[in-house]
């Protein structure tokens, strides 16, 4: 039965070897319990289970029959509408780790904002944290803390891209991406815009392109990105940089 309900599970996958990356499981190992041969340890179990929102009924039971454990912060009316574009999104989608962030500033067409974030995943689901550099905030902003300028938020599997819904504490200066993955060399560019949450009259632009660079998983690979935050002039952007992020063109 095990082998049956794995199966039906890792179906939308596809590919075994995909599947094996994401689980952490050998590929021989993942094709035994697939064909019914060997059954996991317990930890293993418990890692394909949480994988899959499952629980150890998976063994013995149909699949169709188990219930789908929730997460905390799911709500039923919305599951399988909003719910299922946030779990489970592949690392190779957007892996963990940390980016930079670039776009042009909000409010000044002659600046551009730098920001160090980090992706990583809980369970199923894929979040963004980051904070606000200092340098980056207005000069008679009150508090400069370090939880004020905290911002955090979820990624969900848009058609052949991603969206990311940010805000600072308590739902504050709420922004929202929309990212492609683009070709390039390294494999590290993601594509897209960026939409602040501002009334019609609020002075400065409300969209506009952003660019996400993967640096690494790594401390030390998020370290230098992390000391040049802040605002940049537009001789500060590299070649492929200007290129993506085409100041001299309208966003549509």
């Amino acid at each position: 039965m095990f082998g049956a309900n794995l199966r039906s599970l890792s179906a939308p996958f596809g590919s075994v070897s995909k599947l094996s990356r994401e689980l952490g499981i050998n590929r021989t190992q993942l094709n035994r319990y697939l064909s019914g041969e060997s059954f996991p340890r317990p930890d293993v179990l418990a890692r394909i289970c949480s994988f899959f929102d499952v629980d150890a009924r998976v063994l013995l039971e149909p699949i169709d029959s188990l219930p789908r454990t929730k997460d905390a912060g799911e709500d039923p009316f919305v599951a399988d509408f909003l719910g299922a574009g946030e779990r489970h999104i592949p690392q190779a989608h957007l892996p963990d780790g940390f980016y930079r962030v670039l776009r042009r500033s909000f409010s000044r067409e002659d600046r551009f904002h730098s920001v160090l974030v980090r992706i990583c995943r809980v369970g199923a689901r894929t979040y963004l944290r980051g904070f606000a550099p200092i340098s980056a905030l207005p000069r008679d902003a009150m508090v400069r803390s370090t939880s004020a300028r905290e911002f955090r938020g979820r990624v969900m599997s848009q058609g052949d891209g991603l969206s990311i819904m940010m805000t600072g504490q308590n739902g504050t200066d709420a922004v929202f991406n929309y990212l492609r993955k683009m070709p390039s060399h390294r494999n590290n560019l993601w594509l897209g815009y960026a939409v602040r949450s501002v009334p019609e009259h609020a002075a400065g632009e409300r969209v506009t392109r952003t660019l996400y660079e993967y640096l690494g998983n790594r401390i030390s690979d998020g370290l230098t990105a992390g000391r040049r935050a802040g605002p940049l002039g537009i001789d500060d952007l590299l070649p492929t940089q200007l290129r993506l992020l085409r100041p001299d063109t309208a966003f549509h």
